[in-house]
């Protein structure tokens, strides 16, 4: 991976609940808070006292209770993080310098931090990431309690997160395309935009795919005014993309049917699939709902 200008500066907020899912998050955010030159902090959602108020430990148990069990999970949580980060840095101690004569010092690695709030994941991750540059949650669970609702979280902060919201299925896929849908909406230059700064980030290709939901001759709209569709709105797109980053590949692919089944096609052999919510307010919508139930990738949503 490598930063972008402009990018330092800020924090990647990354949810971890124990599971494997919220380990691969954890990795691919340190990696990323990395190359970008942000901060990162560790989110642990604690569900006991939603249900229950006996946290503390049991009378005679060293090492018991609740909230123990949480605090050693958010501890968990943050030790990977530095290691990851660490490694992305080079190997070395973050901030340290390296030893040889003449060598040049390590790159700094991110500040990590961790946060453990009582409540629900979905409400605690939001609000802690409030600040975030990026938000990333595993795809399949976030704790042994609420593992099974990790779909549906998914989905709540994809159309309630106050920053786009990274949900990782699968590690890195170097060199595969970072793959971005466009519309005529007018959210859809925005995607495009956090989409550049991801494939910059990633060092991976750019791949714009516009889905046609029009055939033949059912376009009616004419003039100065009407909005571009197809083949125009597509070329008008990755000339864009290609003004805005110079020195990235940047593709195109137009496909005719309906929007999630075509992403979902398009982004067969992507690692990440970039996505927009056209109405934040009105949360995730239909196509990106359909695309976080059955992507295979790694899957971004914009806000």
């Amino acid at each position: 991976m490598s930063a972008p200008t402009g990018q330092q500066g800020g924090t990647v907020a990354v949810g971890y609940g124990g599971s494997g899912a919220a380990q691969l998050a954890v990795r691919w955010a340190a990696e990323y808070a990395a190359a970008a030159g942000l901060d990162l902090l560790v989110i642990h959602a604690w569900v006991w006292p939603v249900f229950t108020k006996n946290l503390g430990p049991v009378k005679g148990v060293a090492g018991s209770g609740l909230r123990h069990s949480a605090e050693a999970v958010l501890a968990e949580g943050i030790e990977l993080a530095r290691g990851a980060a660490r490694e992305a840095a080079g190997g070395a101690p973050l901030g340290a310098e390296r030893a040889v004569t003449g060598q040049q010092p390590e790159r700094p690695g991110p500040a990590v931090d961790g946060v453990m709030e009582a409540g629900l994941p979905a409400p605690v991750l939001r609000d802690a990431s409030r600040d975030a540059r990026l938000l990333v949650v595993g795809s399949r669970g976030l704790g042994a309690v609420l593992g099974q609702v990790a779909g549906s979280v998914c989905i709540d902060l994809a159309g309630s997160a106050p920053c786009p919201v990274m949900i990782i299925r699968r590690p890195r896929r170097r060199a595969h395309p970072v793959v971005v849908g466009v519309d005529a909406s007018p959210r859809s230059p925005a995607t495009v935009a956090e989409a550049i700064r991801l494939a910059k980030v990633l060092g991976a290709p750019l791949h714009l795919v516009h889905v046609d939901p029009l055939r033949g001759g059912a376009r009616e709209e004419h003039g100065r005014h009407a909005l571009l569709h197809g083949q125009e709105l597509l070329d008008r797109a990755i000339d864009e993309a290609r003004g805005m980053a110079p020195g990235l590949e940047v593709t195109g692919a137009l496909r005719e049917g309906h929007g999630a089944r075509e992403l979902l096609d398009a982004a067969d052999d992507a690692d990440v699939l970039v996505l927009g919510t056209h109405n934040p307010a009105a949360g995730a919508g239909n196509t990106v709902s359909a695309v976080l139930h059955k992507a295979r990738c790694n899957v971004l949503v914009t806000r």
